[in-house]
């Protein structure tokens, strides 16, 4: 069992611990209650979880209220999910002593997280991921939230969740397209905190495929170590915490110009390859560079170009949109090199002109 602990020294009660290991999910439930016994239970899953069994191993027989989000993923990502799940909760007289568990992938655990900040000002939340992505990235940190109709995650807040489980076996049952996507995030986490954890992930590639437990469980703890040293620092991201977002602004323009046809990880990757192009064009970067990381990438079998059916100045007017927009422009985050965020005047995210990132586009 591996174990991090992160610790939010600007609001210490948001304090949270992570275990990580392997076929745990059967056992979770005592150990949820000598917790948290003294708050009622809420479950939001969606119905891929159930069909693959993990809410009733989860669970066991135990009738524990629950709202299953239908359709799994990110088109189920919207308000009107989260306003069901509230009034679910109210039909059945749950109140602030709740406790909402998150268990799913990286949808999930948004909408969870974001119906836990909003419900009678604020509940409790635990997150139980189940994904590569949500394993490596979303479940912790305490980004929660649901997208518009033109952008991502445009209605959020920052819920830290009241613990985090990973279950490295859940990721058995993960589809391969799915599996492959969400190692994506660990890429970029590699790409912008850890050169060694990059030679990991190409040396350990093969294994990772196969879905080795003890590879599953330390990129598991690695990519924890990484985020929650980073949240530690920043976590309202006023600056640092702003490199977690590397390849995202224009990796979250392609994935909701393809109409969320596109996994995340997915868009993401081609956000990096088209980071990476930005870093050579502003000499920050020498080809050979990218090229390693294209062919991490390629192996994964994700993509690294351009679907032929999205147009450059529908992504500018998406990317302008970006939630962290100034003068509907957003700043870029750059790497100087595998394991070095470029900073500029002390800041993560610097200039990259909208002329520049459409001659990007074009040669992507």
């Amino acid at each position: 069992m591996l174990e991090h602990e992160v610790k939010i020294p600007a609001m210490p009660e948001t304090g949270y611990q992570i275990r990580i290991g392997a076929d745990i999910l059967g056992s979770l439930w005592p150990e949820i209650e000598s917790s948290f016994g003294k708050l009622n239970k809420f479950i939001v899953t969606d119905e891929n979880l159930v069909s693959a069994g993990h809410l009733e191993k989860l669970t066991g027989q135990r009738n524990i209220p629950t709202y299953v989000i239908k359709p799994a993923g990110e088109t189920s990502k919207h308000i009107n999910t989260v306003i069901s799940i509230i009034e679910a909760m109210e039909k059945v007289k749950l109140g602030r002593d709740t406790l909402i568990l998150a268990l799913g992938g990286g949808t999930v655990g948004d909408i969870a997280g974001f119906a836990a900040a909003i419900f009678k000002r604020g509940v409790p939340v635990i997150q139980i991921p189940t994904t590569t992505v949500s394993q490596a990235d979303s479940a912790v940190g305490g980004k929660t939230g649901v997208d518009s109709s033109i952008s991502k995650n445009a209605f959020g807040a920052f819920w830290h969740p009241a613990a985090v489980y990973i279950d490295v076996a859940t990721l058995v049952t993960l589809d391969e397209r799915q599996f492959r996507a969400g190692l994506v995030e660990s890429v970029k986490h590699a790409i912008i905190a850890d050169a060694r954890y990059f030679d990991f992930l190409e040396t350990n590639l093969d294994s990772i495929l196969q879905r080795k437990t003890d590879v599953l469980e330390t990129i598991a703890y690695k990519n924890c170590r990484i985020k929650g040293e980073v949240v530690e620092v920043d976590p309202l991201e006023k600056n640092q915490r702003r490199m977690l977002n590397y390849g995202h602004t224009i990796g979250h323009a392609v994935e909701a110009a393809s109409g969320f046809e596109l996994l995340h990880g997915e868009a993401v990757a081609i956000g990096i390859i088209a980071a990476g192009m930005i870093e050579i064009e502003m000499g920050l970067s020498q080809p050979q560079r990218l090229e390693r990381i294209r062919r991490i990438l390629e192996k994964l079998e994700v993509p690294v170009k351009l679907p032929g059916n999205l147009a450059e100045n529908q992504l500018i007017e998406i990317i302008k949109h970006d939630k962290k927009a100034v003068d509907k422009w957003p700043r870029f985050v750059l790497v100087s090199d595998i394991g070095r965020v470029y900073s500029q005047n002390g800041q993560f995210a610097v200039e990259v002109s909208r002329e520049l990132v459409e001659k990007i586009l074009k040669q992507l």
